[in-house]
């Protein structure tokens, strides 16, 4: 919630002044179907007819309830039928409740009374429905998220699989090389034995020359 100091606001609509007078303010943030209840001050010490507005975008303020004394039923005025829209009070403060917000309910409430042709607010609250996800939206997301997830199971288990194609690989072939150099190495020690002991010797004395 954001409150906004007002000094005075005068609005013209329909041929007359609306004087905005109140102290605060207020915006309100909801979600698609949460309850919200808006309060106003109760400024009359004696009975006063005193209404709710509802204007929206530079609209004309339509009437959305009114009450005469805090004992007295509210009356709802057109298009804003009783169940929905909640208006009581007691000695201090107004109360209008609206159940179950839509888009359609966003917008700026105010109450206040009429003197002469001037319309006196007394406190103001901004409506903000935000934009949320319908039952198809959230199934689609659902989805989409699943199949993301297993996209990339898919993928890390193939990865994990091409490692160790290579690991293996890289070990048959660091085998093989293993087995070829015994092979080689047996052989010519086996060569070697089998020569006479004058050639072995002969064979010595050049290699300990050569590395000379």
């Amino acid at each position: 919630m954001r409150n906004f100091t007002l000094i005075t606001v005068l609005l013209l609509c329909c041929l007359s002044w609306i004087s905005v007078s109140g102290s605060e303010f207020q915006t309100v943030e909801v979600q698609p179907g949460e309850d919200v209840t808006m309060l106003c001050s109760n400024y009359s010490s004696v009975p006063t007819q005193i209404t709710w507005y509802k204007l929206v975008k530079r609209t004309q303020p339509h009437c959305v309830s009114s009450m005469f004394r805090s004992t007295d039923p509210a009356k709802y005025c057109d298009g804003f039928k009783s169940g929905k829209f909640e208006m009581s009070s007691n000695v201090y403060t107004l109360f209008l409740k609206i159940k179950q917000v839509d888009l359609s309910d966003s917008g700026l409430y105010f109450c206040g009374f009429y003197i002469t042709k001037n319309l006196v607010i007394v406190d103001a609250t901004f409506l903000e429905v935000q934009e949320g996800f319908d039952g198809l939206t959230k199934l689609i997301l659902g989805g989409l998220t699943v199949f993301l997830a297993m996209v990339v199971i898919c993928l890390a288990v193939k990865i994990k699989k091409l490692q160790k194609e290579l690991f293996d690989s890289s070990l048959q072939n660091l085998d093989s090389n293993d087995l070829k150099d015994a092979a080689l190495s047996l052989y010519l020690t086996t060569i070697r034995n089998r020569r006479p002991e004058s050639e072995r010797q002969v064979e010595t004395r050049v290699i300990y020359a050569a590395s000379r």
